[in-house]
C-alpha cells in the first residue's frame, strides 16, 4: 500500500468510530494489503491518538488461541495498543457510547516495573521485569461490519481493541501458577466461559515474552508501568447493554465489568 492508502485506510476505521457506523472488511477496500500494511494503519492510529493528548498506558496481545489462528490463516499472534482512555477499574460503568459490537474475555494482566526496550528477551529478564499481576476482562470490538474480519483487518483496527477493566489487588508471580490457573467468567450468575492459562499459548508469560520482543522490535518497548494483556483464557461472550460479567482467575481472584445502558 502506498502512504496515501494507509492513511485513507487509517480514517475508514478512525471516522467508524467516531461515526459507530462500522465499515467494510479493509482487505475488500484494499486488496492485496499485507501485515506489514495492516501494522501501518494501525500505527498511524496510534499517532493521531497521541498527538491528540490520549497516553500510551500498555500493549495487548490477541489471537493467543491456536484455533483463531486457524480460522483467521495465520501461525503466529497480533498486538494491539492500550490507550489511557480505554481504562477502567473494578465495577466502574462503562459507557456503550464508547463501544462498538463489544465482547469480554478474560485474561491476566501484567504491570511492567522495569523497562524493556531491546529485542532478544529472555524469560528470566520478563519475569524480573514484572512488578505484579492482576485479573482483568478485556472488551474487545469491532469497528467492521459483523465482525467480518481476516488478520489484516484485526490488525489495522488495533487489535480490535475497546477497552480493559482491571482488577484491584496485585499479586506477585512468585506465588502463581499461571498456567494452570483456571477461570470462570459469569454474567450475572450464569456462567459464560471456562479456560486456563494454558489457553494463552501454553503460558501467558509465553505470550507476554512474544510481546515483549515484537514491540522492542518494532519501537514500542514496554516501559515501567505499562499494562500488558497477555490473551484470553477462554471463549469471548458478546456484551449487552447493562449487563454485568465477573471473572475468577486462581490464584488472581475476580475483577467485574459493568455496562452502562444503551442511551
Amino acid at each position: 500500500m502506498t502512504e496515501r492508502e494507509v492513511e485513507l485506510a487509517a480514517d475508514l476505521l478512525w471516522n467508524a468510530a467516531a461515526c459507530r457506523e462500522a465499515v467494510a472488511p479493509l482487505r475488500d477496500e484494499f486488496p492485496g494489503m499485507t501485515a506489514e500494511d495492516a501494522y501501518a494503519v494501525q500505527d498511524f492510529n496510534t499517532e493521531r491518538r497521541l498527538n491528540r493528548g490520549t497516553r500510551l498506558v500498555g500493549r495487548k496481545i490477541g489471537l493467543t488461541a491456536r484455533a483463531v489462528q486457524r480460522q483467521l490463516g495465520v501461525d503466529q499472534p497480533d498486538f494491539g495498543m492500550l490507550f489511557s482512555d480505554m481504562a477502567f477499574g473494578d465495577g466502574e460503568p462503562v459507557p456503550w457510547s464508547r463501544l462498538m459490537q463489544p465482547k469480554v474475555e478474560a485474561e491476566v494482566a501484567l504491570v511492567m516495573e522495569r523497562s524493556l526496550p531491546e529485542a532478544g528477551i529472555v524469560a528470566s529478564e520478563l519475569i524480573r521485569a514484572v512488578a505484579f499481576a492482576l485479573p482483568a476482562i478485556e472488551i474487545v470490538g469491532s469497528r467492521i461490519a459483523n465482525w467480518n474480519i481476516r488478520f489484516v483487518d484485526t490488525v489495522a483496527d488495533n487489535a480490535s481493541s475497546s477497552a480493559f477493566v482491571l482488577g484491584n489487588t496485585p499479586i506477585s508471580l512468585a506465588s502463581l501458577d499461571l498456567r494452570l490457573a483456571g477461570m470462570v467468567m459469569e454474567r450475572s450468575g450464569e456462567q459464560v466461559s471456562l479456560g486456563a492459562g494454558a489457553a494463552c499459548l501454553g503460558h501467558p508469560l509465553n505470550a507476554a515474552l512474544w510481546l515483549a520482543n515484537k514491540m522492542a522490535e518494532v519501537g514500542r518497548g514496554l516501559k515501567a508501568g505499562d499494562v500488558v494483556l497477555t490473551g484470553a483464557l477462554g471463549p469471548m461472550v458478546a456484551v449487552r447493554p447493562g449487563e454485568v460479567f465477573e471473572a475468577r482467575i486462581q490464584g488472581l481472584g475476580s475483577v467485574r465489568a459493568v455496562f452502562e445502558e444503551q442511551a
